[in-house]
């Protein structure tokens, strides 16, 4: 239950800060910026891997916790009580920032600024990039292990700084599922709940396929 309260509290954060940063940005006629709401993804993402890293893993994601799974990264019986919590999680962020900000009509929801496939191409590449950071960095090395939340961090607010324009740099299926449920915008839902799905799972395809190839000519 510890766990799962955490990954509760820490996606909880996540959708709060992040998604929280883009309403307050709108609603203060942009003071924040864009380079301000990126920074504010990058930064929540690094701290929450810092403070709840050790307690839950701090997925925050559910493309994250199913890839894991499927690469034995993380328990089966555990799967579900993820993405309950997750799900929660998100919820209530976008359901308290409903209260604090009653007249936003977005609440942070991730919408296309283009076409729905440059958005569904985009997402899958950046959930692909950023799931590899998380696979390379959290089962590196010690050194590696360490600085994991400062290179998923960084990766977070790098995507959403240049892909933040033309498709809110999602990455993360709940995360744009909250904000679209609550504020009633779910009409370019299923290019994010699909497309970072996809993402997720190409890149941990990829890196068990490396890491079998590694092995393979450690023993040659």
């Amino acid at each position: 239950m510890r766990r799962y309260v955490g990954e509760l509290i820490a996606t909880f954060f996540l959708i709060f800060c992040g998604t929280g940063a883009m309403v307050i940005n709108t609603e203060m006629d942009g003071v924040i910026s864009h380079f301000g709401v990126a920074t504010s993804w990058g930064l929540v993402v690094m701290i929450m891997i810092f403070a709840y890293g050790r307690i839950s893993g701090a997925h925050m994601n559910p493309a994250v916790t199913i890839t894991l799974t499927l690469l034995k990264l993380h328990p089966k019986k555990e799967v579900l009580p993820y993405l309950v919590s997750q799900a929660a999680g998100a919820f209530l962020a976008s359901f308290v920032l409903r209260l604090l900000f009653p007249q936003n009509e977005l609440l942070g929801s991730s919408l296309p600024q283009g076409s729905e496939t440059q958005s569904f191409v985009l997402e899958f590449i950046l959930t692909f990039m950023l799931m590899l950071v998380i696979l390379l960095t959290s089962q590196g090395r010690r050194i590696e292990q360490y600085f994991a939340p400062i290179a998923i961090g960084m990766t977070v607010g790098l995507e959403a700084l240049f892909a933040g324009p033309v498709s809110n740099a999602s990455m993360n299926p709940f995360r744009s599922l909250a904000p679209a449920v609550v504020s009633g915008h779910t009409e370019h839902l299923w290019v994010y709940l699909t497309s970072t799905m996809l993402g997720a799972l190409v890149a941990g395809a990829y890196w068990m396929w490396q890491r079998t190839e590694k092995v393979a000519k450690k023993t040659d």
